[in-house]
């Protein structure tokens, strides 16, 4: 798998890596041996990026990803934190910080964290000055080896690219989240910052499965929250009407190679915007990871495909999404 360099952090990382979410929690059930047969496949199939976060499960994620690692050596694993409490900026200190991060290093069993990202916190933590030196503290400290941001907005993405700690940034793009083409990516590279583009699929509208008769568990945030009702609104289908989701997928069938998947086209598409460091599709079972890994594989999409994929997302997904993140 072709290798990039994952921003400030320095590190060399497969292109396509994996989203652990789905391993702790909010996609229905995964049991263990699942969640490490998932794990399994994906770094036989190249992925050397694994991606978790302290919430899921409220640590069930970490914990199954550290026992993972041990056997495992030389994987990046990214973690998140802040979203197990209330979400107002006076919880961003470094008491905190130190104990959230606490936590993490023994669910994963880890001295030092390869890259600790803050959770989509309220807007204001981005322009907060103590928030950075806490995390350049913990830097020194070697508690971490690099932090980021997971960010709602592209103004949180650039606010936060113009730290100079800031390694990463974490954003939703996709086919149906065109908007950090624009100034995001471009002021990234410029920095050096590297993008981890999540939520690459839109929630699974872009694998392609789908349609007006599928429905989903009650324990899965497709179904419970639609509409905002448990955390933005944009994380579940990239914030796009579920039938309008379906009949841009429609759109974008034709575009899919011979022999490929529209899950793999999508996240092919991806992997061509310059910039982007590593896509962190999630994955339920070994047969969807290791398909994930093979998207790698393909050649760069031609520029009359990647106009007609703004086209469909101009005419159909911008009115829905383009102002709101």
């Amino acid at each position: 798998m072709e290798h990039r360099v994952l921003g400030r952090t320095g590190r060399q990382v497969g292109v396509v890596g994996l989203g652990a979410w789905q391993l702790g929690a909010d996609w229905g059930e995964v049991s263990e041996g699942e969640a490490r047969a998932t794990l399994e496949a994906a770094v036989d199939g190249g992925v050397t990026f694994i991606d978790t976060a302290d919430v899921y499960g409220d640590g069930r994620s970490e914990q199954i990803v550290g026992r993972f690692i041990k056997d495992r050596p030389g994987l990046t694993v990214a973690t998140k934190m802040g979203r197990r409490v209330e979400q107002i900026p006076a919880n961003y200190v470094m008491s905190n910080f130190r104990a959230w991060n606490d936590r993490s290093r023994r669910n994963l069993g880890v001295d030092t964290l390869d890259l600790v990202q803050l959770h989509c916190p309220p807007t204001p933590v981005y322009s907060a000055d103590a928030v950075f030196d806490a995390l350049d503290t913990l830097v020194a400290e070697k508690k971490i080896a690099a932090y980021g941001v997971s960010v709602e907005t592209c103004e949180e993405a650039l606010t936060a690219i113009a730290r100079p700690g800031v390694a990463t940034v974490q954003v939703i793009l996709n086919a149906f989240r065109l908007k950090p083409l624009e100034r995001v990516l471009p002021a990234a590279r410029a920095a050096g910052v590297g993008i981890i583009a999540r939520v690459p699929l839109a929630s699974g509208l872009l694998s392609g499965r789908y349609d007006e008769h599928t429905t989903f568990s009650p324990d899965d945030h497709r179904a419970f929250n639609r509409h905002g009702e448990a955390f933005d609104v944009g994380e579940t289908f990239s914030g796009v009407d579920f039938a309008t989701g379906l009949e841009a997928v429609r759109l974008l069938a034709p575009l899919v190679p011979p022999g490929a998947s529209m899950a793999q086209f999508a996240l092919r598409w991806i992997l061509d915007q310059e910039g982007v460091s590593v896509v962190i599709p999630g994955a339920r079972n070994p047969a969807q990871t290791t398909a994930n890994a093979a998207a790698a594989d393909l050649p760069p999409l031609d520029a009359a495909t990647l106009e007609a994929v703004r086209a469909v997302y101009d005419d159909l997904i911008r009115p829905q999404v383009h102002h709101r993140w």
